[in-house]
């Protein structure tokens, strides 16, 4: 599959397909210059080489973007075998459901490409592929105050279930997607800061998710419902 898009009205060198493990120095490559940029190193969990192999050797759920022939954005989607990161457990889910989880694994985007919502587009694209008679959950993990990864996973409809530390002790929202439910009627609508962890967590404990984000003044405040 290759999918033309553009970066502006006169771009004609930018595509996007499915990677493979001919892939892989891309993007390694790639990888390090999006970490090396950071400010906040701990935004980004980076992979190593086997379980970038890991994930290109199964399902075809990992999509690039080459710009003049060259890596620039990539998003790997991958399916566990046995819920390994503990993600779909960390939001209630049983062993009967693990088979049905996806974790939206991970995204980069080289810096001199970013403001092309690169990160959505490829979400976008993977899930229009997904075998939703196989998948039910999509997770993933975002760290707090991490704006452009909070942005595209709401817009890919995933929703925060649960905050806590992941990873060696680094605090993540752990968002989801669950395909087969409808929207519900909503009772009741917080608004907090997003630095307010412990009045989030008691939030998710009283049953709200996490909907939405929107800026006041200098601060986000993160949308709570039930």
């Amino acid at each position: 599959m290759i999918k033309y898009i553009s970066l502006n009205e006169e771009d004609k060198n930018t595509y996007l397909r499915y990677l493979t493990t001919t892939d892989l120095p891309q993007i390694l490559e790639l990888q390090t210059a999006v970490y090396e940029a950071l400010e906040d190193k701990d935004r980004l969990e980076p992979l190593d080489r086997d379980e970038f192999l890991t994930i290109l050797e199964g399902d075809p759920l990992t999509v690039g973007v080459f710009h003049q022939e060259k890596l620039i954005a990539f998003r790997a989607f991958l399916n566990p075998a046995a819920d390994e990161e503990g993600l779909g457990r960390d939001i209630g889910l049983t062993e009967e459901d693990y088979a049905q989880i996806i974790y939206s694994e991970i995204s980069n985007v080289h810096p001199d490409f970013r403001g092309n919502h690169l990160q959505t587009r490829m979400g976008k694209c993977i899930m229009e592929q997904l075998d939703t008679a196989a998948y039910r959950y999509i997770l993933a993990t975002v760290a707090p105050g991490n704006i452009p990864s909070m942005k595209d996973k709401f817009a890919l409809g995933m929703r925060i279930y649960k905050v806590k530390e992941k990873y060696g002790g680094k605090l993540r929202y752990i968002y989801c997607n669950d395909l087969r439910k409808s929207n519900v009627r909503v009772k009741d609508q917080r608004e907090i800061d997003m630095k307010d962890i412990d009045g989030q967590t008691k939030l998710i404990g009283a049953g709200y998710i996490g909907t939405g984000m929107k800026k006041a003044g200098n601060e986000w405040t993160v949308i709570y419902q039930k």
